[in-house]
């Protein structure tokens, strides 16, 4: 009987094909209000996979849609009563569930604070983030039953996707978010091997994830989702930051997982990547380029093509399988990690 989260990974194909279906005249929409009140930045609210969304959007907001976006600080709000000003702000909510009370509670308070607009990307319409914002985009991923979310994830990513690419209106945007779903569908074709591959990282305690740019998301996402079904010290880097310093931990067989997908981050990865060769590091590559794929101990294509601004949606799920491999390789009941729950109340 598969498993909760291997039903979900697979899932995900779908589930962007669905969302962009019902979703992408809806957000249109909506970024054509946001352009009426003209918002001189965008704030993301969010906590743990959520967290990682919200990379995502700084990225995506500040690259596509010329509109600086920063991470809120919800501890201020819900321990300290001191929201800051959000003076002439668009205020972003996400929250897989819904159910979250820090980002509820700061969107509540966001309007009083001088936000223009309150947004909720959610999987429920009727959870209590999506009824005290302004608008709200669906996931339309169905019940996610597995304590780590995947198609909430990537729905998630589409969902800042479709509003930052409906704002900055970039050539062929359109054309390109409908390839998501066969995109996603080539890449778990590409990837049958890839649980029993994993079993190759058994011993693996501690590693270290890295990208560059619009990834930078994904390397947290992954370095997560390893240490919530598989228990690896897994850590999270950009290739620029671990040269000052951290890259001294990298010794023969020390175990990298790098994410260097076609685009403008490509050249520094490689560079970083050629470096990690150079001190025999065991490295796993999530790429669509031939010669970084040959650099890998554990090659983990995916589909060429893709924009680089949508291959987040996409270079996640190797890791998503990768982490869920590990996870039955050391016999963990991958649907009941240890002391993990569905929705977490941080307050």
């Amino acid at each position: 009987m598969a498993t909760y989260i291997e039903t979900e990974i697979a899932e995900q194909p779908d589930v962007l094909r669905r969302m962009i279906a019902a979703e992408k005249d809806h957000v249109v929409e909506i970024a054509r209000r946001i352009k009426q009140l003209q918002p001189k930045y965008a704030v993301i609210v969010a906590r743990g996979t959520s967290d990682n969304v919200a990379r995502y959007g700084q990225y995506m907001f500040g690259g596509l849609a010329d509109l600086y976006a920063g991470l809120a600080t919800p501890s201020l709000t819900t321990l300290y009563d001191a929201t800051p000003r959000f003076d002439g702000a668009l205020v972003i909510g996400v929250s897989q569930s819904g159910q979250s009370l820090e980002p509820t509670r700061v969107l509540e308070q966001a309007h009083a604070q001088g936000a223009l607009m309150t947004l909720s990307i959610t999987n429920d319409a009727d959870s209590p983030l999506a009824q005290v914002s302004d608008e709200h985009i669906a996931l339309h991923a169905g019940p996610e039953k597995s304590l780590a979310a995947t198609k909430t994830y990537t729905a998630s990513l589409l969902g800042i996707a479709l509003l930052a690419a409906a704002l900055g209106e970039p050539d062929g945007w359109q054309d390109e978010i409908a390839e998501l779903p066969n995109w996603a569908a080539q890449t778990q074709a590409m990837h049958r091997g890839t649980r029993t591959a994993a079993a190759r990282y058994t011993f693996m305690t501690h590693c270290v994830t890295l990208a560059r740019g619009y990834n930078y998301c994904t390397g947290y996402e992954i370095a997560l989702k390893l240490k919530e079904l598989s228990y690896v010290a897994a850590e999270a880097y950009s290739s620029a930051d671990f040269y000052h310093g951290p890259k001294a931990i990298v010794s023969p067989g020390f175990p990298l997982i790098a994410i260097a997908p076609e685009g403008k981050a490509l050249d520094t990865m490689r560079e970083s990547l050629d470096t990690f060769v150079q001190s025999q590091a065991d490295l796993a590559i999530i790429s669509n380029v031939p010669d970084v794929l040959e650099r890998a101990n554990l090659a983990l294509p995916i589909p060429a093509g893709i924009p680089e601004w949508l291959s987040p949606i996409i270079a996640v799920m190797p890791g998503q399988l990768l982490a869920f491999g590990l996870s039955e390789a050391r016999g963990v009941e991958v649907d009941r990690p240890r002391g993990l729950n569905k929705v977490t109340f941080t307050e």
